[in-house]
């Protein structure tokens, strides 16, 4: 990782203000795990940002977002060097992250509360919003910055402190953010990293959501690591917040413009290498479109997904981020084809290493293979034939998890009623990118537990108080 600013690029964990070499191995006795939490000032009534006025807190934020800014192209170079993702791609998460620190550095001068009529004049009835405290965040591999900005932006408006576990693949877009935090002003022990390798992480993350110092848990992961936080967190009945996994449908109707459905497509599979939450998973294509659909979709496949080194020009799909995620792909082309799926493109590994795998389509899916039920989390792309809008919901809405949902169609009527129907937290209509700042991020059934971003995100680190002051 060839970065100008040599300062970004750290290896040691960041706490109360500090590098220290903790937590980077595999032999960390538990009682060191214990000490983590007390790395951030408890914020509960009044730590070094929860007593901090809001301008204050406005203006730390806006320093950090100004500073990300500036150093947005060595920060993305660490992205791919990290976990091979392009680099434009790279360029574009930092953009994206930078904006969720100038969103809630707007919204923490937001923060309102209320004054309720009561039915006697002898008393008044208010209702504050107050900081939780110590937030606990728990970072997946995928989007390395983003995920942790969406979060601790957040939790800094409101007033908390946080301890960052990133993911262990990708624990150094976490610590260049810290020395950028530092260089704001952001006081020591507000903004904390604890990185850990694959072998630490399930004991470091049960510390994290027992440990009594610990207000609030925000975790964006699998839901299967999910539901073991959410057991530890219950001992304890913290707040939580879970971004879990998705198997979004991506249904194409008779009536969609074929080529917008082609470039929408293109856009939710295939960014990250098919390594993202809220990626189409399943293509759902209405039997009089299909034939058309699977052309273009394949001819489009063919000609704009280049595979390589993230660092190289042209390159728009890099590696996936190990050789684990490469096997469940391999496993879900192998179960499909042997039970009648077709390979219209790609198929197989790369030549240029083991962890690149070529983009996929197959045709003939059925339900009843692994790719329609499962996350694949991979640069695959399952079309499946169906006749009427009924069957084409009943199919998307067979699942546990509901986190993002995509449709085309110029049926205005048909349009309410799908997006209506679809069990999902956020659905795209003739639109394959829905992410953005200043929209709620979050999903239904076991695809997680509130929102993140968006005017609403604020309020998972908020506890409401109600004040009765009476004898007026």
């Amino acid at each position: 990782c060839h970065t100008r600013a040599k300062d970004l690029l750290r290896q040691a964990s960041f706490l109360k203000g500090r590098a220290l070499w903790i937590l980077g191995h595999h032999i960390v006795p538990r009682d060191q795990c214990h000490q983590l939490p007390e790395g951030a000032p408890q914020a509960r009534g009044g730590g070094a940002v929860g007593s901090a006025v809001v301008n204050e807190r406005s203006s730390l934020l806006r320093k950090w977002y100004d500073l990300m800014m500036q150093n947005k192209d060595d920060l993305a170079k660490i992205i791919t060097a990290e976990s091979g993702k392009p680099l434009k791609e790279a360029q574009g998460e930092i953009l994206y992250s930078a904006h969720f620190l100038e969103w809630f550095s707007e919204e923490a001068r937001r923060v309102y509360g209320d004054i309720i009529s009561t039915p006697t004049k002898e008393r008044r009835a208010l209702v504050l919003k107050q900081p939780l405290g110590v937030a606990a965040v728990i970072t997946p591999w995928n989007f390395p910055s983003a995920m942790i900005t969406r979060k601790v932006g957040a939790a800094l408006a409101a007033g908390c402190t946080v301890v960052v576990k990133p993911a262990e693949d990708t624990p150094f877009s976490a610590l260049a953010l810290a020395q950028l935090a530092n260089q704001a002003g952001i006081p020591a022990g507000v903004y904390n990293v604890v990185p850990c390798s694959r072998a630490k992480a399930s004991e470091v993350g049960e510390v994290l959501c027992t440990d009594p110092l610990v207000s609030k848990i925000s975790f964006t992961g699998s839901t299967v690591t999910g539901k073991v936080l959410l057991r530890h967190a219950a001992s304890t009945v913290k707040r939580v917040s879970m971004e879990l996994g998705g198997l979004a449908p991506f249904i194409v109707f008779d009536s969609a413009n074929v080529d917008q459905a082609v470039a929408g497509a293109m856009a939710s599979k295939f960014r990250n290498a098919g390594q993202t939450c809220v990626c189409a998973n399943r293509f759902l294509v209405q039997r009089g479109i299909h034939d058309s659909f699977v052309k273009k979709f394949a001819e489009a496949i063919h000609n704009s997904l280049h595979i390589g080194n993230g660092f190289e020009e042209g390159t728009t799909q890099g590696p996936l981020i190990n050789e684990k995620a490469v096997e469940k792909v391999e496993k879900h082309v192998s179960d499909a084809v042997s039970k009648g799926a077709t390979v219209v493109t790609g198929g197989k590994r790369h030549s240029y290493g083991r962890n690149f795998f070529e983009p996929t389509l197959l045709s003939n899916v059925t339900v009843d293979m692994l790719c329609s039920h499962e996350e694949t989390f991979g640069p695959l792309a399952p079309v499946i034939k169906f006749d009427t809008e009924e069957e084409a919901i009943a199919i998307a809405n067979a699942t546990d998890v509901g986190l993002a949902g995509y449709f085309y169609s110029q049926d205005p009527a048909q349009i309410w009623r799908v997006a209506e129907q679809l069990e999902v937290g956020m659905v795209g209509v003739n639109e394959g990118l829905i992410s953005s700042v200043e929209c709620p991020f979050g999903g239904v059934k076991q695809s997680g537990l509130g929102r993140e971003g968006s005017k609403y995100g604020i309020d998972e680190y908020l506890e409401i108080k109600y004040v009765c002051y009476g004898g007026l």
